[in-house]
């Protein structure tokens, strides 16, 4: 198993919160949720999602996006 590691953009939008990874954006990589928790959960699942299919598909991955062997853990203060 691998870890892939990638910036998110989180953003207010009205009465919602816009979510979205850069580098994979163009291959889908963008949700929205009501709460910034909530988009922040839904952007983990769509970037899955992205990141399996293109490597399903053989393509190559964004250099933003960083792959690791091991399980990481991240923190945002």
């Amino acid at each position: 198993m691998k870890s892939y590691v990638f910036r998110v953009i989180l953003e207010p939008d009205e009465q919602a919160w816009r979510a979205y990874v850069p580098e994979l954006e163009e291959k889908g990589g963008a949700t929205w949720g009501k709460t910034r928790e909530e988009a922040l959960g839904n952007i983990r699942e769509v970037a899955q999602m992205v990141i399996e299919s293109m490597l399903e598909d053989g393509e190559p991955l964004p250099p933003g996006v960083t792959e690791m062997s091991e399980t990481v853990v991240a923190v945002t203060v």
